[in-house]
């Protein structure tokens, strides 16, 4: 049965999402965690690691989250379940591309999708400062000045503010040589000193 639910969720996200891993993660956070596969805290470190790893980070995810419910079989069937939509889309597409790129209708479509996904980005974005930095459930609770003064991260949001700048600072950096910074940071402030 659990293999017959990965596969439905795992398929509906890949179905239903535009604009790649990052556009998905609203997406699998209320899957996962509204099913109770796993706790919110439990997912942000799949995602950490699904980001850290070689691979597309929706593909990542569902292989992570499919080995936690079924083992290396739901990890299968999870992983094939969240790229077979977009595989069976672009199988159709690149038969009729020519002819399906002459309509306006297709661009217009297309053009708006784009600042949707851009906001599910932020979105995505600002929830994960909420919850790794100021310790909050959601943004939302940004609104409940007491809670953010008792619960910020003072050290994270450090840690995030100087990788922030050194990006802008040096624009061709590496995210692998920041995550590695970052860990090393995280290790010497939590492991050493706090």
């Amino acid at each position: 049965m659990i293999l017959l639910e990965l596969f439905y969720v795992f398929f509906f996200i890949g179905l239903l999402t535009i604009g790649g891993g990052y556009a998905m993660i609203p997406m699998i956070k209320d899957e996962v965690v509204t099913r109770g596969w796993m706790t919110m805290e439990e997912l942000l470190n799949f995602f950490a690691i699904a980001e850290s790893t070689p691979g597309p980070f929706a593909v990542n995810t569902a292989t992570m989250v499919g080995f936690s419910q079924a083992g290396i079989v739901g990890a299968i069937v999870a992983t094939l379940s969240v790229v077979l939509p977009s595989f069976i889309i672009i199988l159709i597409i690149a038969k009729y591309i020519t002819n399906f790129l002459k309509y306006k209708q297709v661009k217009w479509a297309l053009d708006g999708v784009k600042p949707i996904v851009v906001g599910l980005i932020v979105g995505v974005v600002l929830n994960l400062i909420a919850n790794d930095v100021l310790g909050l459930t959601t943004v939302l609770d940004l609104f409940n000045k007491s809670l953010v003064i008792e619960t910020i991260d003072y050290m994270s949001l450090i840690i995030m503010i100087a990788m922030f700048l050194l990006k802008m600072k040096f624009k061709k950096l590496s995210p692998i040589f920041m995550i590695i910074i970052s860990a090393v940071l995280g290790i010497i402030i939590y492991g050493f000193i706090l």
